[in-house]
């Protein structure tokens, strides 16, 4: 059996993680620039529109507010995970024995 690759040839993942941990970081700067870069525009454009500090106040608050959910996608994943958990451990199950009455209450058991 033939192969390309020299056997005394050693590759390692290390390298390709680092290189996939660079372009990951890279993409963030670039999508956070860009992010900001959108912000600015967006509130020049609220100002030019309005002419009113409260409508470009309010246009620099919420590009404050996607910048900063752009920036911590990190944090809100995993708040919204731990409120997702801890919803689901509060389920219970109501069962209905016999023929009583479900607007009564009578019959009902939790479990």
């Amino acid at each position: 059996m033939r192969t390309l690759a020299n056997p005394d040839h050693v590759v390692l993942a290390g390298d390709i993680l680092d290189w996939a941990n660079t372009k990951t970081g890279q993409v963030r700067t670039l999508v956070l620039t860009v992010a900001g870069l959108m912000a600015i525009i967006a509130v020049l454009m609220a100002w030019w529109r309005t002419r009113s500090f409260v409508g470009t106040l309010v246009a620099f608050v919420l590009a404050a507010l996607v910048l900063w959910g752009i920036s911590n996608l990190s944090v809100l994943k995993t708040k919204v995970g731990s409120e997702i958990d801890d919803g689901a451990a509060a389920i219970s199950v109501v069962h209905v024995i016999g023929d009583a009455s479900a607007l009564t209450g009578d019959g009902w058991r939790a479990s």
